[in-house]
């Protein structure tokens, strides 16, 4: 594996990521070779200064393997004539461009990244990965979350208590609290999140905060509601069409850093979504990839919904998170008139 890729990206949007680099590195060479033939175009010395500086490398390196640092007659002595040489050569060659109406910087190369010089690497060996290639890697997984829109101003510390007084603070400060040391501890300690309680107090919003975090550190994060999450299923698993795709689509399902199923309980429950909500639970649990699920539905309601399998996973592996308060959303609207 090369230096700095995550394994939360695939190979291949990896090597697609590499394919726009190289093509913009290709883009900017013949840009720069354009300029170089229309200044050398209208100022014939030009091009004889500038093959000066590769003949003045190789007579240097002739030099060296000679075993003498002698330079030609009339100009300085060792390596630092040809820095000193090239360095002249370059003022002078600045100078012809502003004498004839071009940019002083008119034939220097130019890239999208100046930092990595469009390669997504900053350094040599043990390279650290640049900001832009960190960057395209988010826009990515930020994709591939189905996040996109929810995750926007979705923060931890943009979070207002305003909405709650008494114990349903109380019981926001603990989810919050729980879902912050969720992604604190990711990589150290393996948990799970089961956030419950009455419509429109938070529970999704502090799910995405979570989320969001996770994504900009460059981890995996999966994001369905339960009602899309087992509509695909069933469509991979019955669908003409589709069944091929649902062994990628469980690959994935089950091997992101971290799934959340949003709003459990609102899908229309069978026998087939039981079944398959305790397989999704119980592969990333053998896995030891953590899962997130935000519901309406007490326990109680959880057991008599789906199964006492579901009710055993959840209860006995993952952490629970009560939230009660008044519908946020009713609050904001009232506050806006």
């Amino acid at each position: 594996m090369k230096a700095g890729i995550k394994v939360s990206l695939k190979k291949e949007q990896y090597d697609s990521i590499m394919s726009e680099y190289a093509s913009s590195r290709d883009r900017h060479r013949r840009a720069l070779e354009k300029r170089r033939m229309e200044a050398y175009a209208r100022i014939p010395a030009l091009q004889e200064l500038e093959q000066r500086t590769p003949a003045l490398a190789v007579e240097t390196l002739r030099r060296r393997l000679n075993g003498t640092s002698q330079a030609a007659p009339g100009s300085p002595r060792g390596t630092a004539s040809f820095r000193e040489t090239a360095a002249e050569i370059k003022r002078t060659r600045r100078r012809l461009l502003e004498e004839n109406g071009f940019p002083p910087d008119y034939l220097e190369m130019t890239w999208d990244c100046p930092d990595c010089h469009d390669t997504g690497y900053i350094g040599g060996e043990g390279r650290e990965k640049c900001h832009c290639l960190r960057r395209r890697e988010t826009a990515i997984l930020y994709d591939q979350s189905h996040l996109d829109a929810l995750a926007e101003g979705a923060y931890f510390s943009a979070l207002s208590e305003s909405y709650y007084t008494g114990t349903d603070l109380d019981h926001f400060r603990a989810a919050r609290r729980a879902c912050e040391r969720f992604v604190e501890e990711f990589d150290r300690t393996y948990r799970n999140l089961y956030l419950y309680g009455t419509v429109g107090t938070g529970k999704t919003m502090l799910s995405v905060c979570a989320a969001r975090e996770l994504i900009e550190r460059g981890k995996t994060v999966l994001y369905f509601s339960a009602a899309s999450l087992f509509d695909r299923l069933a469509d991979c698993t019955f669908g003409s069409h589709e069944r091929d795709g649902l062994r990628e689509f469980t690959a994935d399902l089950y091997g992101c850093d971290l799934l959340i199923i949003d709003d459990l309980g609102t899908e229309f429950t069978n026998a087939f979504v039981a079944s398959q909500l305790f397989t999704c639970i119980s592969e990333r649990e053998l896995s030891r990839r953590p899962t997130i699920i935000s519901t309406n539905l007490s326990l109680r309601e959880l057991q008599a919904r789906y199964s006492d399998r579901v009710f055993s996973r959840i209860t006995s592996s993952y952490e629970i998170c009560k939230l009660t308060g008044r519908d946020i959303r009713i609050q904001r609207r009232r506050r806006i008139r």
